[in-house]
C-alpha cells in the first residue's frame, strides 16, 4: 500500500471522527525516535500463506481452530492472548498498545514481530512501553505518512490493519476468526470504528481479487462510498 492510495481514505476517517493528523504525525515522530527499522524478512512466512486475521471478538474462543489450522497467525490487540491461553501460536501481533502491552512485550522477548501502532491519543503508551520491547521485533506503524523507521500499511483499527499487513508481505489467503462487526456490547464509538473496519475489509478484498467469508451477507450493504475505485 502506497500512502498515495492510502490518504484519501486515511483524510476520510479523520473527517468522520473529527481526529487531528498533526496528532498522530506527533506521535509517529514520537514512536520513530524510540524504534529502529525492522527487518521484513521476520515476516517471510506469510508470503504465500493462509494467514489467520484473528480479531479480538468475543467470538475467537469459539474460532479458535480456525486461527490453529492457518499457516501463520496475525493477531490483534487482546486476540493474541485468548490464542497463547489456547495453545495457539501467533506469528504476528498488531498493537496500539492500548490493552494489553505485557503481551506485546513478552513476544518481542520471544522473537515474535509485534506492530506498534502510534496515533494521536496513544502517546503515553508509546512513550511508557516501546523502549520495554525487545527492538528487534518491533515493527513502529502509524496511519499518517510514514517516516524514518514508521511504516503504514493502511488499516485503521488493530484488526484491519492486521489484515493490510498481510496483505503486504503476500498473504496467499485471509481468514477471519474472531470478527463480530455487529458486537452488540461497544460503545458507539467502537461501534464506528468497526463500520470502517468492515469497509476497509471490503477495500483490501477488491484489491486481492479475493473474498473474505467475514462479509458474507453484509457486503452489498457496505458504504463504499470513501473507498477509491
Amino acid at each position: 500500500m502506497e500512502f498515495a492510495t492510502w490518504e484519501p481514505v486515511y483524510e476520510a476517517i479523520l473527517a468522520d471522527f473529527g481526529f487531528d493528523r498533526a496528532a498522530d504525525e506527533r506521535g509517529r515522530d514520537v514512536l520513530a525516535d524510540l524504534t529502529e527499522p525492522f527487518d521484513h524478512d521476520r515476516l517471510a512466512s506469510i508470503d504465500g500463506a493462509t494467514v489467520a486475521v484473528a480479531g479480538a471478538g468475543p467470538s475467537l474462543s469459539a474460532e479458535v481452530d480456525q486461527a490453529a489450522d492457518a499457516d501463520v497467525v496475525v493477531a490483534a490487540s487482546t486476540a493474541a492472548d485468548v490464542l497463547l491461553d489456547a495453545g495457539v501460536a501467533v506469528d504476528c501481533m498488531v498493537t496500539d498498545l492500548d490493552k494489553n502491552p505485557d503481551t506485546a512485550r513478552y513476544l518481542t522477548e520471544r522473537g515474535v514481530p509485534v506492530a506498534a501502532h502510534a496515533h494521536g491519543d496513544n502517546l503515553g503508551g508509546v512513550r511508557e512501553h516501546v523502549p520495554t520491547f525487545d527492538h528487534d521485533h518491533v515493527l513502529a506503524t502509524t496511519q499518517a505518512a510514514p517516516r524514518g523507521p514508521v511504516e503504514n500499511f493502511g488499516g485503521f483499527t488493530d484488526g484491519d490493519r492486521a489484515a493490510f499487513l498481510a496483505d503486504h508481505f503476500d498473504a496467499a489467503e485471509l481468514v477471519f476468526p474472531g470478527w463480530d462487526l455487529d458486537d452488540p456490547d461497544v460503545g458507539r464509538v467502537k461501534a464506528k470504528k468497526l463500520r470502517w473496519a468492515e469497509r476497509l475489509l471490503r477495500w483490501l478484498e477488491r484489491r486481492r481479487g479475493e473474498r473474505f467469508a467475514v462479509l458474507d451477507g453484509r457486503r452489498d450493504d457496505v458504504d463504499e462510498g470513501a473507498l477509491p475505485d
